[in-house]
């Protein structure tokens, strides 16, 4: 196959990059990565760069006739689209960035695909979408979604696009609402920021909230591993998943892990409220019994995806 990923120079997109030229889970004909390096790091694709059957295209999916471009080269059989804005405190900030990375971005993708005949896309959504669900787990069949941040807005409306574009042209899509996911090359989330805060303030480390947000955690290898199986593995039309593993970790727990890994005499400072941001949820709870049923567990709790990616990211 030749596949496209976009924001491949990105978390997880990086890794999953790696496992595909690696030809962990299938034979890969040729890659390429579409990525504007807002956040991604070229660094982390570094060690792809030379090979042969890898290419690399530094532009924004904003830039449709750029884009239109690379897939009239390219051709590509399958689309993994996992570029997006993933600051949800920014897109509060600036109300009009989820709908233009977000939205706007993943409609130029699929106009591409249309336009030169690439029928097979995977998705990369989010529990965001779900907003404060009432009840937990959450099933993928859980309605009415009323999501309470942009980005959990943008990612709801390109599922919408997502569908329309299988139903009026044909197009074969996977869905993936993950839970948080960790581990090497992030660039952001709860982890990421505990850690660079301690590095410049090694005294205290000021946690947003009062620590007892929790959330399922996964690991980015897992993440990648997930998506690959659901993809081999469900053939509907239009496939949709929780991706997210066994349990939950608190920020509070986030916290002392991160401050007895990288100083263990900072002091923990909440901020207070039940949420950390604006736009923040604070529980989340995914059912997982769907990817279940193919055939698909997470190898990681979320305890223990925290625990490797503190260490992964100190170390």
């Amino acid at each position: 196959m030749k596949i496209l990923i976009t924001g491949g120079a990105g978390f997880i997109g990086s890794n999953l990059a790696h496992a595909l030229r690696r030809n962990t889970y299938f034979k890969t004909d040729e890659l390429t990565v579409v990525d504007n390096l807002s956040l991604g790091k070229k660094k982390f694709i570094s060690s792809l760069i030379d090979d042969k059957k890898f290419f690399f295209y530094k532009t924004d999916l904003l830039n449709f006739h750029s884009l239109l471009k690379i897939f009239k080269r390219h051709k590509f059989d399958l689309v993994w689209h996992l570029s997006a804005n993933s600051d949800i405190g920014y897109g509060a900030r600036f109300t009009d960035w989820d709908l233009k990375q977000g939205t706007v971005a993943t409609y130029n993708v699929l106009e591409c695909m249309r336009r030169i005949g690439t029928k097979k896309i995977i998705f990369s959504s989010s529990s965001a979408v779900l907003g404060e669900a009432e009840k937990m787990p959450t099933p993928e069949q859980y309605g009415p979604l009323c999501p309470i941040s942009f980005y959990g807005a943008s990612k709801l409306a390109c599922e919408g696009l997502l569908t329309s574009f299988s139903h009026n042209f044909g197009f074969q899509v996977w869905i993936f609402r993950f839970g948080n996911i960790v581990g090497r090359n992030s660039t952001h989330g709860a982890i990421y920021d505990f850690i660079k805060k301690l590095k410049k303030n090694p005294r205290s480390l000021e946690v947003l909230g009062d620590g007892t947000q929790s959330k399922p955690y996964l690991s980015v290898d897992d993440c990648v591993e997930g998506m690959v199986y659901g993809f081999k593995h469900s053939k509907n039309k239009v496939n949709l998943y929780n991706l997210a593993c066994e349990g939950s970790t608190s920020v509070s727990k986030i916290a002392k892990n991160v401050v007895r890994n990288v100083n263990p005499g900072a002091k923990i400072q909440y901020t207070g409220g039940k949420r950390g941001w604006r736009g923040d949820v604070a529980k989340v709870r995914l059912d997982t019994k769907n990817m279940k049923a193919l055939g698909w567990v997470a190898k990681c709790t979320s305890d223990q995806a925290v625990d490797k990616a503190i260490t992964d990211l100190v170390h």
